[in-house]
């Protein structure tokens, strides 16, 4: 697959695959959390991966949350990610890359009228082998930047 991969983005291909695996999550308005997780990341031959998301509830299978967006990266190494979700949150995050791992920032959030307003997010990717480390920070509703989400994922044969 990574064959055909696109030259712009090979600095990102240790990405590529699909990942399982489990995380927690916390909020100063809700209460901890656990969650099962996939995540696809894939290219079409284009400067760009492609990303899915999905999370469900590890004790009955729910549904809990999905997301798509892309990753890019510039001439300069810097990450750009564009990620919406179905809550009405479309982000754009930057930040550098540094060996396979990227902290990047949002520099613009677009809601629908009905999303909760986050101020600011970070999500944080750290790949070591086939084992795939994220953390998402999050300023939102009030609340003060603190870690939301954070995951292992092992990447699926």
């Amino acid at each position: 697959m990574t064959d055909t991969l696109h030259p712009a983005i090979r600095p990102l291909a240790f990405l590529l695959g699909t990942w399982k695996g489990a995380g927690r999550g916390d909020f100063p308005t809700s209460h901890p959390f656990e969650y099962g997780e996939e995540m696809r990341i894939g290219h079409a031959g284009k400067p760009f991966l492609f990303y899915q998301q999905r999370t469900w509830n590890p004790a009955d299978g729910t549904p809990l949350h999905s997301e798509a967006g892309y990753f890019r990266i510039s001439d300069d190494g810097t990450v750009e990610f564009v990620v919406a979700q179905p809550t009405g949150i479309a982000e754009v995050l930057v930040g550098p890359l540094n060996g396979t791992s990227f902290d990047l920032r949002s520099t613009g959030i677009l809601l629908t009228p009905t999303a909760k307003e986050p101020v600011a997010v970070g999500r944080d990717f750290t790949v070591t082998g086939d084992r795939l480390r994220y953390r998402l920070d999050l300023e939102a509703v009030g609340e003060a930047y603190v870690t939301h989400l954070e995951a292992e994922l092992t990447r699926a044969p």
